[in-house]
């Protein structure tokens, strides 16, 4: 039996889930009022955004150490997936950075029912969210075609 599409299912699900957060939040969050009375996909995605990501990391660091295991370290030489990854850190970098403390802010201002506020931040957060979907199917057209970059 191979491990190949198990783990590679298990590390695709993981690098997903870590940017989930920060690509669902600003759509989940409605005019402010839904921090108050979290609900069920909501609060999944609070969880995962804070503590879950260091659990999601820590397994997606393995599974591809597991990738490279299976697939051979040649594959790290490969200009698409090197690009992937760069695109990768770099939209983990904006979600570290710029969108959780963001949210937080947003949550903040929900809860303190600043609506001009909240509705601000709320739009910058969803073009920032717009932004990271993007790359996240960039990479994904990356890894489904694995063209000849240079």
């Amino acid at each position: 039996m191979s491990w190949l599409p198990l783990l590679l299912a298990i590390h695709v699900t993981l690098a997903v889930s870590l940017l989930a957060p920060s690509l669902l939040l600003p759509f989940v969050l409605q005019r402010g009022g839904a921090a108050e009375q979290p609900g069920g996909w909501l609060r999944v995605l609070m969880a995962m955004q804070s503590s879950g990501s260091l659990w999601i990391g820590a397994g997606l660091a393995l599974t591809g150490a597991g990738l490279i295991v299976v697939l051979g370290t040649s594959l790290l030489a490969k200009p698409w997936l090197l690009v992937a990854i760069g695109l990768y850190a770099a939209n983990l970098a904006v979600a570290a950075f710029i969108s959780r403390p963001n949210l937080r802010r947003l949550l903040r201002l929900g809860s303190e029912g600043d609506a001009d506020g909240w509705r601000r931040i709320a739009r910058r957060q969803r073009y920032l969210a717009y932004a990271m979907a993007t790359t996240v199917g960039v990479i994904g057209l990356l890894m489904s075609v694995k063209p000849e970059l240079w």
